[in-house]
């Protein structure tokens, strides 16, 4: 049996469902060339603070890698890691080493709306399009959130699109 709910709860708790979006933290890789991108957007209706969030491309489909300087593991064309947005959100920029497959962003405050985005290379490991990377290589690519909650994941699916739910206020 369902639990009865009022009319009013049920229309207060719209708005908020609906303001929040799908998800409380959207994560997005946008293949470019010559440099490839990530944005991490805060949708939740509060600020993340006091969190790390890890890009962790080892599970990828693809085997990726950031391809950061001119030798090593990456292939052709390579770009340094580069904040391009929400700079103020970081505690630290995290240094990326050629051929590094994680990286951990530490959050301060990342104001609701706000966001985070950052320019690097990405190469593919293992196809041959290794300078190129498609949305299904990304797949399985994982987005992990340590916060007070403790540590919510998502995974990047074949959209090069990963989003971790249920974040509290």
């Amino acid at each position: 049996m369902f639990p009865k709910v009022s009319v009013a709860a049920a229309v207060f708790a719209l708005p908020l469902t609906a303001a929040t979006g799908q998800a409380d933290l959207h994560v997005r890789f946008i293949e470019g060339a010559p440099k490839d991108r990530f944005e991490i957007t805060n949708q939740s209706a509060c600020a993340i603070s006091g969190s790390t969030l890890t890009l962790d491309l080892a599970p990828s489909l693809g085997a990726l890698i950031f391809d950061v300087t001119d030798s090593g593991a990456g292939v052709e064309v390579f770009q340094p890691f580069e904040i391009v947005a929400g700079r103020d959100a970081l505690a630290a920029v995290p240094s990326i080493l050629d051929g590094q497959n994680t990286v951990d962003l530490p959050i301060s405050t990342l104001a609701s709306g706000a966001s985070i985005a950052f320019t690097i290379d990405v190469d593919d490991t293992l196809g041959a399009r290794e300078i190129t990377v498609t949305g299904s290589e990304i797949s399985g690519a994982t987005v992990k959130l340590f916060s007070s909650d403790g540590p919510q994941m998502a995974r990047f699916g074949s959209d090069a699109k990963a989003q971790v739910i249920g974040l509290s206020c």
